[in-house]
């Protein structure tokens, strides 16, 4: 008996590092039409950004002081912008538990797909969102008087920094979002992230915080961020004398490489784990 080939004819030839991109993207544009069907959810991603820049840019900036002085609003709105990054691990978690309990992961699994393509997908389709998060928030960063006096080579460098960092969060989302068993769970999230982003230099400079905190902030990975473009967009700073804080560009690279290299295996390992 002849074996026959029923592959289509296009597909021939094409070797397992396209279909990973070709899976990978095909997850993403489904990960754009949910939220094109959902606009709740995008417009509680999108606002609450604009919620809190004016919050704490005009209820309690009069009441802040910027060491050496400087417009507290110029020098929030670094802190803002990686604050928003950060909260975006908690919009991953959620939208992977959620899949998962839903039985969708089980069924990525059953297809003939390229096992990175969940995970890729996953993480190319959040950092879109949050492009569009940072251009929204620029935006309303300007309208109430902010500027980036870096140059343009500073500023996109800065932008870049920023996407970095929500690019090495998005994989601590994905291995969230498998180990935990609900939605519920997933927003309990909240009650870890939001005391790292306050013990920072998002809101204020270490050097304002108690001896033993101090080091605490300035060693946060997300410190290293707000310092880094803060310098870059030529914004006020809160540098202090420590070599992390000193080294703020350079940190704002390492960290997110490491948090990368640690959880994308990690989340990687656990989707193929899965139902095992």
């Amino acid at each position: 008996m002849t074996a026959v080939d029923l592959t289509p004819a296009a597909s021939r030839g094409r070797g397992p590092a396209y279909w990973a991109v070709a899976d990978g993207l095909t997850l993403v544009r489904r990960t754009l039409l949910n939220y094109r069907r959902q606009p709740v959810a995008i417009v509680w991603q999108l606002g609450f950004p604009i919620v809190s820049v004016l919050l704490y840019g005009f209820v309690f900036g009069s009441a802040m002081r910027v060491p050496g002085g400087g417009d507290y609003k110029d020098f929030l709105m670094p802190g803002m912008f990686v604050m928003t990054m950060t909260f975006g691990l908690m919009n991953t978690a959620t939208s992977v538990v959620s899949d998962s309990g839903k039985g969708v992961m089980d069924r990525f699994r059953s297809m003939p797909m390229a096992p990175s393509a969940v995970v890729t997908g996953r993480g190319l389709s959040d950092l879109l969102v949050a492009a569009a998060e940072l251009a929204i928030l620029a935006a309303t960063a300007l309208a109430i008087g902010w500027t980036s006096d870096g140059g343009l080579a500073g500023t996109a460098l800065a932008f870049g920094l920023l996407l970095l960092l929500r690019f090495s969060l998005i994989w601590v989302g994905v291995w969230c979002g498998l180990i935990v068993p609900n939605t519920e769970t997933a927003g309990a999230l909240y009650a870890v992230i939001f005391p790292v982003t306050m013990i920072s230099s998002v809101f204020v400079a270490p050097s304002l915080m108690p001896g033993w905190l101090a080091p605490v902030a300035a060693w946060n990975p997300i410190s290293s961020t707000v310092a880094a473009t803060r310098e870059l967009f030529g914004n006020p700073g809160a540098s202090g004398g420590s070599w992390v804080e000193q080294n703020a560009v350079l940190m704002a690279f390492v960290w997110p490489l490491a948090i990368t290299a640690v959880f994308l295996p990690l989340a990687v390992r656990r989707f193929q784990r899965l139902s095992r």
